[in-house]
């Protein structure tokens, strides 16, 4: 699907390269499970069963999580308006439109492509963007179904998924209730290979997800032609963020990796802190928009 968001040859080759790692792990993941287990129908439906639930219900999973409800234009006409208009402006599908009712300032985009997208705002980021800033945060998280990285993230993240499960089940299932030596055996290979599998996948959807933040910055951006009103919404957001109860924050920590601003991020400085991070330092993010808001004026 061509659309008016500028393409992003280096997002792509992320893409491509990130879910080809995974793949290869995934395969070989599978293949160990079926190994030890000595049941490849166990190893196919466990792995098969995750991945349809999470590439299929992907976006109903994350609305029900942070209490999203699809709404019409009639109950929301001003975010349907603006999201009228980008999507107009951008030649692309409309997705669908969802509101959460929480205080948290933030947005996200989810669903497995740009047919079957939805687009979500909190009731804490209406309240406190204005329409330019609002308009930069719909367009960054457009950028991301036209760029079908949320389709990716989904399924890169799937597989530290799988593995955080079986090692669930390995430590509270098969270690209690098997005392056969063998057995437990397996089963302590079994736990090992998923954290180490879990580490691995937990890293490469890390990487893309900082990159991505950053390229959505700039198409959306592009797109509407005022870094200036994203990079107000940016500080605006993040400043309000650290008011947040704690609780909240943590509660929503899971969803970073899809929201427009990371509920809990670490310090800027911080070389382990941004391995880990699932978005690049805000002042990273400001400082590119910064650049492009000066090209744009050298083009004007």
């Amino acid at each position: 699907m061509k659309t008016r968001f500028a393409p992003d040859r280096g997002l792509s080759s992320r893409m491509l390269i990130t879910s080809f790692l995974l793949g290869l792990l995934y395969v070989g993941f599978v293949a160990l499970l079926i190994a030890l287990t000595k049941s490849a129908v166990l190893a196919v439906v466990i792995a098969g069963g995750a991945l349809f639930v999470q590439y299929w219900f992907s976006d109903r999973i994350a609305l029900y999580a942070m209490h999203g409800r699809i709404v019409t234009p009639e109950e929301a006409p001003e975010l349907h308006g603006t999201i009228d208009r980008l999507c107009a402006l951008a030649d692309m599908p409309k997705p669908r439109v969802a509101i959460a009712d929480v205080d948290l300032p933030n947005a996200f985009a989810t669903g497995r492509n740009p047919k079957n997208a939805v687009v979500c705002v909190t009731t804490g980021i209406m309240r406190r963007l204005d329409q330019d800033e609002l308009e930069g945060v719909l367009s960054h998280e457009l950028s991301h179904v036209a760029h079908r990285d949320v389709a990716v993230m989904t399924i890169a993240s799937f597989l530290g998924v799988l593995a955080g499960l079986i090692t669930r089940f390995g430590l509270y299932g098969g270690l209690g209730r098997n005392r056969d030596q063998n057995t437990a055996v397996i089963v302590l290979t079994v736990i090992a290979v998923s954290i180490a599998v879990y580490a691995i996948s937990f890293l490469l959807t890390r990487a893309l997800s900082r990159y991505r933040e950053l390229a959505a910055d700039r198409a959306g951006a592009m797109l509407t032609g005022r870094p200036s009103a994203l990079a107000s919404a940016l500080t605006k957001i993040s400043g309000d963020i650290a008011r947040i109860p704690s609780r909240d924050l943590r509660q929503a920590e899971p969803f970073n990796a899809f929201f427009f601003a990371p509920a809990i991020s670490g310090k800027a400085g911080a070389s382990l802190s941004s391995l880990f991070s699932t978005h690049p330092s805000l002042e990273k993010r400001l400082d590119r928009l910064g650049v492009l808001s000066r090209q744009l004026g050298e083009q004007a």
